[in-house]
């Protein structure tokens, strides 16, 4: 699972930032949070693969997160994409997406699924679920998280060789979660060759949010919390009014869930300097990193 920040600014872009776009890859497939201006150039200047995109998540209607949007899913069409495109987003995608082709006259030949949603489970697999949750911001906005499900436990082969089992495909079948029955009539247990169920991942996406209590649960544990970090901390009424988080409340939310690493984002353009704010964050939670464009990040399993 590797992360791949494409636009890490907020409001508008500035020399040093591009608008929210963050792409996450998982056993090939990509799922984009967010999609700001000139998110499929980003895209190009970077090492994703845009016929790999299976999933887009939009948090909110505002221009900076979203204007991006109509452009990639018409390049998405002029590459001759056949597979169906997921668009995870709230109330009112429907119309949105309506009002684009009507009034830029233009056709998908791809189908384009719309999910409005509002929160809770949104998607569920056998091997991973995705959850929205409300945010705090001046108008409708959803966080995102990817949890994946647990993992078998660790196949230790020098026990199923000690209960009489060949090297070969039954040590398949015993990690698939099967029994194996041995020619003497003994019947060998996966639980008695193999470990606790292993955790999967988790990564939270949430931006233009303030603080909240409610993240702490959401974002529990997290291997990745990608969280709102617009103002520094000496500007908290501005951040409240504005519907954001400083860099100090993210900051204490991923101490408060525990989470494996913070990743800064949605950062003013009025802060040239990140380094300022990533060191106001690291005296809270020092496992915290400033976003930067078209940084990735290797997101490995807990083992």
């Amino acid at each position: 699972m590797k992360l791949t920040a494409l636009g890490t600014g907020g409001g508008v872009p500035s020399l040093y930032r591009g608008l929210p776009a963050f792409a996450l890859e998982r056993n090939g497939e990509v799922f984009l949070f967010d999609c700001g201006e000139g998110t499929q150039f980003r895209i190009m200047r970077s090492h994703i693969k845009p016929g790999r995109l299976e999933k887009i998540f939009i948090s909110h209607f505002h221009g900076d997160h979203v204007l991006g949007l109509t452009g990639l899913l018409m390049t998405l069409s002029q590459f001759s994409r056949e597979k169906p495109l997921e668009l995870y987003a709230p109330p009112g995608m429907k119309e949105f997406m309506d009002n684009m082709k009507k009034h830029l006259n233009f056709r998908l030949d791809y189908e384009l699924i719309i999910h409005e949603v509002t929160g809770g489970e949104i998607y569920k697999s056998k091997e991973y679920s995705i959850y929205a949750m409300p945010l705090s911001h001046i108008i409708f906005n959803l966080g995102y998280k990817i949890e994946e499900a647990e993992r078998p436990g660790r196949f230790y082969p020098e026990k199923a060789i000690e209960l009489g089992i060949k090297p070969g495909p039954l040590f398949k079948k015993l990690q698939d979660g099967h029994p194996v029955t041995l020619p003497n009539g003994n019947i060998v247990y996966p639980g008695q060759v193999m470990g606790p169920p292993r955790k999967g991942r988790k990564v939270v996406y949430a931006t233009d949010t303030n603080p909240m209590s409610e993240m702490v649960d959401f974002a529990k544990e997290a291997d990745l919390l990608m969280h709102d970090g617009m103002f520094s901390g000496d500007d908290d009424v501005m951040a409240i009014e504005r519907g954001h988080s400083s860099v100090k409340d993210a900051a204490r939310i991923a101490k408060e869930a525990n989470v494996k690493k913070l990743l800064l984002i949605h950062i003013s353009p009025r802060y040239s300097d990140g380094e300022m704010l990533l060191a106001k964050a690291k005296e809270i939670f020092p496992n915290t990193i400033i976003a930067k464009d078209y940084m990735t990040l290797e997101i490995p399993y807990e083992d």
